[in-house]
């Protein structure tokens, strides 16, 4: 493992490597404790009024519940891609991708403090029983019908498809399977009934304006040359 690392990233992997590791780690391991205790919260709380979100697009999705399996492979799909940007040295991508998710992630837990939310659009009763109603059951328990606006899974997954066709690791066969994955999550949200069709509609919304902001303006890219030069000095 250690010989395969040396040899994709050509650096050594002692104890510098480590700590550059570590140090681009950092707003990972900053964010996600305060982003999952923010959303706990919110999900644990009982608001006063929920406003319902429907569409008469909604009304003709029908339930598929074979897409619970994509929508359970979203997990890895975001946390594994940021792992391969950080674990490779790809310094911006990397804050590109990260700084994508985390304004959205938090654009989102803002909008369900101040604007809470939720949907009736799951199925009272299964209409099949089988191995993925199973897993739409595990879902539906473990995840409440409220706070959805925009979806964070097709936001993700829009981030992510945008961060892999903007990396030179990547090739064409990758960025075809990332593509297929990440749609067939967007789609997900709809047919397992977790997600209206204005929650995928305004994600895709922020991600374009994110999308611009961070890959089409200079807003990073000083803080990104900053970063790299850090880590380049150390290994020229």
């Amino acid at each position: 493992m250690k010989k395969f690392y040396e040899e994709w990233t050509g650096r050594k992997l002692c104890k510098e490597t480590r700590m550059d590791l570590f140090k681009l780690a950092m707003p990972i391991l900053v964010y996600v404790p305060i982003y999952m205790s923010w959303f706990i919260c919110i999900e644990k709380h009982k608001f006063s009024h929920y406003a319902i979100i429907h569409t008469v697009i909604d009304d003709y999705i029908p339930f598929v519940e074979a897409f619970i399996i994509p929508y359970y492979l979203w997990f890895a799909y975001v946390a594994l891609t940021l792992m391969f940007f950080l674990l490779s040295f790809d310094v911006e991508d990397y804050y590109k991708y990260f700084f994508f998710l985390a304004t959205g992630m938090t654009i989102f837990l803002v909008i369900s403090t101040l604007f809470p939310n939720m949907h009736n659009l799951r199925p009272v009763v299964m209409p099949r029983d089988n191995i993925f109603t199973d897993l739409v059951r595990v879902i539906y328990s473990t995840d409440t019908p409220t706070n959805l606006w925009p979806s964070i899974h097709v936001y993700n997954s829009i981030g992510t498809m945008i961060a892999v066709h903007h990396s030179k690791r990547f090739g064409k066969r990758g960025s075809i399977i990332m593509d297929f994955i990440g749609w067939s999550v967007i789609l997900s949200t709809l047919f397992v009934k977790q997600h209206s069709f204005y929650d995928v509609i305004t994600a895709f919304i922020m991600a374009i304006i994110f999308y611009i902001l961070y890959y089409h303006t200079s807003l990073l890219e000083n803080f990104c040359i900053k970063q790299e030069s850090k880590i380049a000095v150390r290994y020229n």
